[in-house]
């Protein structure tokens, strides 16, 4: 999921360079949401690790 949210950041990037305003909104909100389930899941998983040992 982390891949996904980089590959939307870099897309928002190129986006921008080219000046393609609309896109480079979506694809940054798409990558921050991906970021954040991941965050989540990640502490998630983190947090049963710690409880499980």
């Amino acid at each position: 999921m982390l891949h996904y949210a980089v590959v939307f950041f870099v897309i928002a990037l190129i986006a921008a360079v080219f000046g393609f305003t609309g896109i480079v909104a979506g694809a940054a909100e798409i990558a921050k949401i991906l970021f954040f389930i991941f965050l989540v899941i990640f502490l998630v998983t983190l947090l049963f690790g710690v409880v499980r040992r």
